[in-house]
């Protein structure tokens, strides 16, 4: 929001107005003072003018009452009747009187200065207002200052050495290290290792998003080998499950959805389905994480054209591209198409920076960024790089992004193929006009024979060069009007055989090799390569300077030229490769900080997508960084990134909590204890489905689709409705159980039972999971049909794979939900509790067996332990 009443004021205040529209920006102070320094303007108050009065005083050409605040001298130099601040007498100063007193901003503007944004303008003012030298030729407009430039985020990365600690012996790995390191200078250390039945449940979960089996548990335990947790880390880490669960998280930032939002249609994407699987198949065959970037930013750039025959690696790098279409697209349904086509182009930008640079720009489209140095200059350089791809005026709506992956062979057998229906249909024409005139034949030889030669006439006259007569003869003799249409009233047999030819051809054209398609982004040739622009206050329909494709300038401003010996510009390939070289400080940064997250539940920098003023500082950030560098050197390989992490002494800490800890960190930053985290949506239902021993874990192809069921709630099945209402089910055959990774995501049709437990909106993506705890969640468990369905079949399977007894099958219901068994007090609580419940039933239901009344009861217990913390936590 900006300032609505320009309100001009005559001398030296006459920009003043613009300059305090910096509390209608935000409430939230931009900058605050540090009591211990002298405030400068680059320091100090720039942030402040930047984040609140740029728009109205020097940006984008806009100087009001002829007043720039965009550099010190402009400032001091004043505005159309003089300086508004007084350096002989600073507290006569203009500025201050009007901040000071609540003058400025006028009284109809909500957001008021801030205190420490006043204090910073009057220490400052008072201080004589000092600043660095600017240089007479500096550009307001491309002016960085040594603050932004220091900024920690934009530094080269370096690696760190490795800090010294007092307690030796619990550093396994060097993470250890930079964390004891933090925790003895509180006079805290390493809380006491997690049992072993706590660690497989936590790997398992953190790597497979699924609960241990009993089996898998008992055989941890039961390994007395110092390398078993070694080993269970690299079992994990090789199986299909891995994938899945990891490549949840990349879909997340990445914006994956089964359509296309936007508009109320919400189309559907068929083919999306394959970039979700090209992303599980990274994961699961160790892509080094620099390709699987280049893949997705550039992936068509790799593959030579035409797109016919491609290899297995040319095919994953054209699904990659993907990636670039994930954002929502309303241009094939909206009713202004320039609008959503650059709307689109806006929010495949964000998924981009966010995902792999940890920068927000979207507000850069419009104006400078408030807080980052980056100009909506600046972003337009940017999206240049994809300009090409995208070319919003020479836009291709999604159906016609659609590659087919038909090879030239399939090409010429489908021919082969199409020349054989062919000869079938010839013969079938030629035997139907032989029906059609032996037909005819005998319906003549019905008539008179005196009308014969007169209605054969008639009939063998083209129906537009027939007289009237004629026509009145037809119509009063319809049984000579014989067509292909009407052969079946007069031969059922002719029509029978005619029929049978016709199924015989469409059987063969069954048989032609079925055409793939993907959904990607590729350039057009490059002779048709748009000029970029700058949109003046983000609008398409005000194109301003033009711009070329580059890097943003606080990360080195890298020029992207045309790369004349490809097909393609080249512009993304490139940028793709500079994104993963040595020299970029972000990527690996942000890579490496997404995965500290989720195996820790909270990330070195808090705002994964934010690593910018806005963002949450590193709580270790040399820890950051000897992560990053050494994630780089690894050749970007993420399951040794992982093993780091799970193998550390850090990762293998108990939850529980300890006075000392509580008291120097309590929200626990310094990782004194490993935290307690709630499993995400997709896990509850996954883990739901396995422990019941239903899961089916069929991988890859299309989405299993979601639907509306009678009661408006969004489920897993195929619609299938009957006058606007739901029919009769058609079964999935098991296919309704698949992992949710593998279920469809609809933007406007989010699975209730994952919605509940705070599935993301990808409005354009996730950039990080929120985690609530609502009595919607605790209904939902307690009386939706999923859990108490999935309740009753893991009774049944308690009852089936126990022993008949009751307190194995209480345990072994412990060991599925739990990963443990119960102690004596919650087996002694369990077995009373089921007891007491056969007994209720029996009273109720008093001809019923004991089997009937043991699986009531059971039910009734597992559906409890699926409702529990225990359950939905991961300690």
């Amino acid at each position: 929001m900006f300032c609505s009443s320009r309100i001009r004021l005559q001398g030296s205040v006459a920009g003043l107005t613009g300059l305090l529209c910096l509390l209608l920006w935000s409430s939230a102070s931009a900058v605050e003072p540090d009591k211990g320094a002298t405030i400068t303007y680059e320091g100090g108050v720039r942030p402040v003018l930047k984040t609140h009065c740029f728009r109205c005083h020097g940006e984008a050409g806009t100087v009001e009452g002829g007043l720039d605040l965009r550099l010190r001298r402009l400032i001091m130099k004043g505005g159309e009747s003089g300086p508004i601040i007084d350096i002989e007498n600073p507290s006569d100063s203009v500025l201050l009187e009007r901040v000071t007193t609540g003058e400025m901003p006028p009284e109809e503007v909500k957001h008021r200065p801030t205190p420490d944004e006043i204090d910073i303008l009057r220490q400052w003012v008072m201080n004589e207002a000092p600043g660095v030298t600017e240089p007479d030729g500096l550009d307001p407009s491309e002016y960085i200052t040594t603050a932004e430039k220091s900024f920690w985020s934009y530094q080269p990365l370096l690696q760190p050495e490795i800090p010294i600690t007092n307690h030796p012996a619990l550093v396994r790995a060097p993470i250890d290290a930079f964390l004891l390191h933090s925790l003895e200078g509180r006079g805290l250390s390493f809380g006491e290792e997690a049992g072993r039945h706590t660690l497989i449940r936590r790997l398992s979960f953190d790597l497979w998003g699924l609960p241990p089996t009993p089996q898998q548990v008992e055989r941890f335990v039961g390994d007395s080998s110092p390398l078993a947790y070694e080993r269970l880390v690299d079992q994990l880490l090789s199986s299909p499950r891995y994938g899945e669960r990891w490549g949840r998280h990349w879909l997340d930032v990445a914006g994956y959805a089964d359509s296309e939002g936007y508009t109320d249609e919400d189309t559907q994407r068929p083919d999306a389905w394959r970039y979700r699987d090209y992303v599980i198949q990274a994961f699961n065959g160790g892509k080094p994480i620099n390709q699987f970037f280049v893949e997705q930013l550039a992936g068509d750039e790799l593959v030579s054209r035409p797109y016919g025959d491609l290899s297995p690696q040319e095919l994953d790098a054209l699904i990659a591209t993907g990636f670039l279409r994930m954002a929502p697209d309303g241009t094939a349904t909206a009713a202004n198409k320039s609008v959503a086509i650059n709307d689109s182009i806006a929010k495949s930008l964000e998924i981009i920076s966010s995902s792999m640079l940890g920068m927000t720009v979207a507000c850069a489209e419009c104006h400078d960024h408030r807080y980052d140095p980056i100009s909506q200059k600046d972003y337009y350089r940017f999206r240049a790089i994809f300009e090409p791809a995208y070319h919003w005026k020479s836009w291709q709506t999604p159906n016609k992004r659609r590659q087919s992956l038909y090879t030239d062979d399939d090409r010429t057998q489908a021919a082969e193929i199409e020349e054989q229906a062919k000869e079938i249909e010839v013969g079938r024409t030629e035997k139907q006009q032989e029906f059609i005139q032996a037909t005819f034949e005998k319906q003549l030889a019905k008539l008179p024979e005196e009308m014969r030669e007169v209605v054969r006439l008639a009939h063998d006259t083209p129906d537009k060069e027939r007289t009237a007569e004629q026509k009145e003869l037809l119509k009063k003799n319809p049984s000579v009007n014989v067509t292909a249409s009407s052969l079946y009233l007069y031969d059922r047999k002719a029509a029978d055989e005619l029929k049978a030819l016709a199924d015989k051809a469409n059987e063969v054209r069954k048989t032609k090799p079925p055409e793939r398609f993907v959904r990607v982004l590729a350039e057009s040739v490059a002779d048709n390569v748009p000029v970029s622009h700058l949109f003046i206050r983000g609008d398409h329909e005000q194109p301003g300077e033009q711009v070329s494709a580059a890097g943003f300038r606080i990360l080195g401003g890298t020029l992207f030229p045309d790369d004349l010996e490809l097909p393609s510009t080249g512009r993304r390939l490139q940028f793709a490769r500079w994104l993963t070289s040595d020299r970029h400080p972000l990527s690996a940064r942000v890579f490496v900080n997404r995965v500290w997250l989720h195996h820790f539940g909270r990330g070195l920098v808090n705002t994964p997508g934010d690593f910018g003023q806005l963002g949450e500082p590193a709580s270790h950030p040399e820890l950051l960084d000897y992560l990053a560098s050494e994630f780089r050197s690894s050749g970007w390989n993420l399951k040794r990134l992982h093993r780091v992490l799970v193998l550390s002494t850090a990762y293998r800490q108990s939850s529980r909590p300890s006075e000392d800890g509580l008291r120097a960190d309590p929200e626990n930053h310094l990782l004194w204890r490993m935290p307690v985290r709630r499993v995400e949506a997709e896990v509850l239902r996954d883990s739901i489905l396995q422990i019941s021993g239903e899961l089916l874990l069929d991988a890859f192809g299309p989405s299993v689709p979601v639907m509306a069921d009678r009661d408006g709630k969004f489920v897993v099945g195929i619609e299938n409705l009957n006058a606007g209402r739901p029919g009769a089910v058609i079964p999935l055959k098991g296919q309704d159980f698949r992992r949710s990774v593998y279920v469809q995501v609809r933007r406007s049709r989010r699975l209730t039972v994952l919605d509940t437990f705070d599935a993301p909106r990808m409005t354009p993506s996730c950039i990080q999971r929120s985690y609530s705890a609502s009595a919607t969640q605790s209904l939902m468990l307690m009386n939706g049909e999923f859990p108490i369905a999935r309740a009753e079949q893991l009774a049944t399977r308690v009852m089936t794979e126990a022993s008949n007894e009751l307190p194995p099958q209480i345990d072994f219901a412990w060991q599925l939900c739990y990963s443990r068994q119960p102690d004596p007090d919650e087996l002694s609580s369990a077995i009373n509790y089921v007891q007491q419940t056969e007994k209720s039933y029996r009273e109720r239901h008093a001809k019923s067996d004991d089997r009937t009344r043991r699986q009531f009861a059971m039910a009734s217990l597992c559906h409890a332990l699926l409702s529990s913390n225990e359950f939905l936590y991961i300690e």
